[in-house]
C-alpha cells in the first residue's frame, strides 16, 4: 500500500489545526467587544510627581529601554475613557523603588501608596492599587505590606521578578511570603530590568524580550522552590501572558528528570508542573494576540486570565483609531461575552475592595 506523503501531511496539519481552534473554546474571529466602559485593568501603571523626579534624579531616564512616560490622574482618567475601561489597578513600574535603600526607599514606597489610595477616595470607581514594597529589605517591606494593606486598604501587592539578581522564589523572600500566605494576598509579579554586564548586547529594549525572559525565570523559580506548594493562598498574576512559561511548560516539565535533578532542588513532576503553572493569572498586557492567548489556554483555564493594558508604558502601541479597542486582536480568540469575562468579571472576582466600588 502506498501512502501519499502529501495528503499525509496535510492531514496532520489540518489536524493540528483543528485541535488549536478546539483549545481556543471556539474562537470567533468576527466577535465584536463588549459595549461600553466595562474593561478593569489589572496590570495598570503610574508614576506619582515625586516617584517621576526620584527617577530621573538617579539616572533612569529608560525604563526596560521605554523612555520614561509622564503620567497624570487626568490623562489616566482620559485614557480610560478612550479606551472603554472602567477602572484600573496602578502599579509601580520597574525598578519599584530599589534604586534606593533604608530610608528614602521607605519613605518612597508609602509615598506612592498613600498617593494611590488618596486618587481612589476621589475616584472610588475608577481607580484601585498594587502596593510597592521597600525591597529588597524584607523587615521593611512586610511593615509597608501591612500599612498597605490594612490602613490604606490597598488591593494587592507588587513584586519584581528579582530584586539585586535574586529571583523570587529565592530562601531569602520566605518571611514575606509566608505574611502574603497568611493573608490570602494577590501579587502582581511583574518583570524587572536585568543589568547590562548580565545580558546579552542586543540593539533591543528589554521591554520587547528580556522582560518576558525574567518573568519565567522568576515564575520557574517559585515553582521550583516549592513557594507554590508552600503558599497556595498566594494568587500570583505574570505579566504579558506569562512571559514564555506557556510555551515552556512541558521542557520545564521535562527538567525535572535532568540536570534540575542534580541541584539540590525540590524534584516535581511533569504533573506537577503542568498543576502549578494553570495556578498563575495570566495577563493580556502587550499580548492580547492569538499566538500569546492559545498558548495560556494550553495551560491554564479561561478563568485564569485578566485584562492589561501596560499603560503608560504602550502608549506607542495602542490602537488610535477605530472602535477604541484597547486589545482588538483578542476577538479573534474570545467570543463577546469570554471577552467580557476575561476584561471584567475574572479581575472583579479577585479584588473584592473593587467589585464592591464598581459593582459586579
Amino acid at each position: 500500500m502506498t501512502v501519499n506523503r502529501r495528503r499525509l501531511i496535510g492531514g496532520a496539519v489540518a489536524a493540528a489545526g483543528a485541535a488549536g481552534l478546539a483549545l481556543a473554546g471556539s474562537p470567533a474571529r468576527s466577535s465584536a467587544a463588549p459595549s461600553g466602559a466595562y474593561r478593569i485593568d489589572l496590570h495598570a501603571h503610574f508614576l506619582p510627581p515625586d516617584y517621576r523626579a526620584a527617577l530621573l534624579e538617579h539616572g533612569h531616564f529608560t525604563i526596560g529601554g521605554y523612555p520614561t512616560p509622564t503620567w497624570s490622574p487626568e490623562d489616566d482618567l482620559a485614557f480610560q475613557d478612550y479606551y472603554g475601561i472602567s477602572a484600573r489597578v496602578l502599579a509601580v513600574s520597574d525598578p519599584g523603588v530599589s534604586f534606593l535603600r533604608g530610608r528614602e526607599a521607605n519613605d518612597l514606597a508609602r509615598y506612592c501608596n498613600s498617593y494611590a489610595a488618596d486618587l481612589f477616595k476621589r475616584y472610588p470607581t475608577r481607580f484601585g492599587c498594587f502596593a510597592v514594597l521597600p525591597m529588597p529589605d524584607i523587615g521593611a517591606s512586610i511593615a509597608e505590606l501591612t500599612y498597605a494593606l490594612d490602613v490604606l486598604h490597598l488591593d494587592g501587592v507588587t513584586l519584581l521578578s528579582a530584586y539585586d539578581g535574586v529571583y523570587l522564589g529565592d530562601p531569602r523572600y520566605e518571611p514575606l511570603m509566608i505574611e502574603l500566605n497568611r493573608r490570602g494576598a494577590f501579587v502582581f509579579v511583574h518583570p524587572a530590568a536585568i543589568p547590562s554586564d548580565a545580558k546579552p548586547e542586543l540593539p533591543l529594549p528589554d521591554f520587547l524580550e528580556e522582560f518576558t525572559f525574567d518573568t519565567t525565570r522568576a515564575a520557574t523559580m517559585m515553582m521550583t522552590t516549592g513557594v507554590m506548594n508552600r503558599y497556595p493562598n498566594i494568587r500570583f498574576q505574570l505579566s504579558h501572558a506569562g512571559g514564555t512559561l506557556p510555551f515552556l511548560s512541558h521542557r520545564i516539565g521535562v527538567a525535572n528528570d535532568t540536570i534540575l535533578g542534580t541541584l539540590g532542588l525540590p524534584r516535581i513532576s511533569l504533573l506537577d508542573t503542568e498543576h502549578l503553572i494553570s495556578t498563575f493569572y495570566y495577563d493580556t498586557a502587550l499580548s492580547g494576540a492569538p499566538a500569546a492567548m492559545n498558548s495560556v489556554l494550553a495551560v491554564a483555564g479561561r478563568d485564569k486570565i485578566v485584562f492589561g493594558s501596560d499603560w503608560p508604558f504602550s502608549s506607542l502601541t495602542l490602537p488610535q483609531q477605530g472602535d477604541h479597542d484597547p486589545a482588538p486582536r483578542l476577538s479573534e480568540v474570545f467570543t463577546t461575552d469570554q471577552r467580557m469575562e476575561i476584561e471584567r468579571l475574572n479581575p472583579l472576582r479577585q479584588l473584592p475592595r473593587l467589585r464592591d466600588a464598581v459593582g459586579s
